[in-house]
This record gives C-alpha cells, structure tokens and sequence, in this order.
C-alpha cells in the first residue's frame, strides 16, 4: 500500500510539474509575446529537438559501441564483475584533448571518469582520466577511448550495423 501512495504522489507531482513548464514555456509566450502561437511551437520543438540530439549523441557516443560490453547476469541474478570494472567495460571516453568539446559538453567527453567519480566535479576529469587510465592498463583492465567525435560517431555507427 506504500508503494501505491508513493507512486501516486510521484504521478501527480509529475504531471503538476508538466503542466507548469508547458504553461511557461508554451502557454505565456503565446499570450505574451505577441509572437504567432506556430513561432513558439517551432522554437519549442527546435529547441527539445537540438537538446534531444545533444543529449542522445553524447550518451550514445559514450555507451553503445563496437568495444562495449554487455554482460548479462548469472542465474542466481548477479553479474561477473563488479560496479568500477563493469563501468570500465561499458563506458567510453571521446575526444579527450579537446578543449572545445570538453567545455561544449561539460565535460561529458570524459564519461569513464563521470561515471567512477560521479561527485567529482567534471573540472578535475582531464587529470583523473591519466590516473584512471593507468590504473586501468596496469591491472590489464580496458580504458576505452575515442580520439575524437568522428571516430566515436562511426565506431557508434558500426554497433548499429
């Protein structure tokens, strides 16, 4: 019965919190701006189109290729590895030396070290990603790394064939 109480708060405090952002973000504009209400839908559907594109490039980039794994659990519900190697196995680096993409991005070029440090902050990942890497090679576990966005996007690319 917890859960159902739980899930329902969370259902409504979802849909209260929709339906203020699309108020903000759709509704007052439209009143307000004295911009033709298909302007405001056009920029809101340019601008979740480019954030979506942004966001699933930079997460697919970084988990979904060629070099991934994607082990499965045993029978008895429990995996191989365990939490720091399988994020070794799953996660990849892009374009690490550069400065462009690491400010564009937040740092987000480094997601070995985002997902091992995750209450680091992302401006201590170019130097952890040297330790990490090291220590990665040393125990002959694999630091996956793309030179740069082109090369992930196609190894992404090859996954997908």
């Amino acid at each position: 019965m917890l859960f159902r109480s739980t899930l329902k708060k969370a259902l409504l405090e979802l849909s209260i919190y929709k339906i203020i952002y699309f108020c903000y973000v759709l509704v007052l504009p439209i009143i307000f701006s004295g911009m033709p209400w298909q302007f405001v839908v056009a920029g809101f559907l340019v601008l979740h189109f480019t954030a979506g594109l942004g966001l699933s490039l930079i997460f697919q980039l970084a988990h979904v290729l060629e070099s991934s794994e994607f082990p499965l659990p045993s029978e008895d519900r429990r995996m191989e590895n365990n939490w720091a190697i399988h994020q070794l196995l799953n996660t990849a680096n892009f374009s690490p030396s550069s400065r462009i993409m690491y400010w564009f991005i937040g740092g987000l070029n480094y997601q070995v070290e985002h997902h091992l440090f995750p209450h680091i902050s992302h401006v201590h990942y170019p130097k952890i990603a040297k330790i990490v890497k090291r220590t990665a090679l040393q125990f002959g576990l694999p630091y996956q790394e793309m030179p740069n966005f082109v090369v992930a996007l196609v190894e992404h690319g090859k996954m997908l064939r």
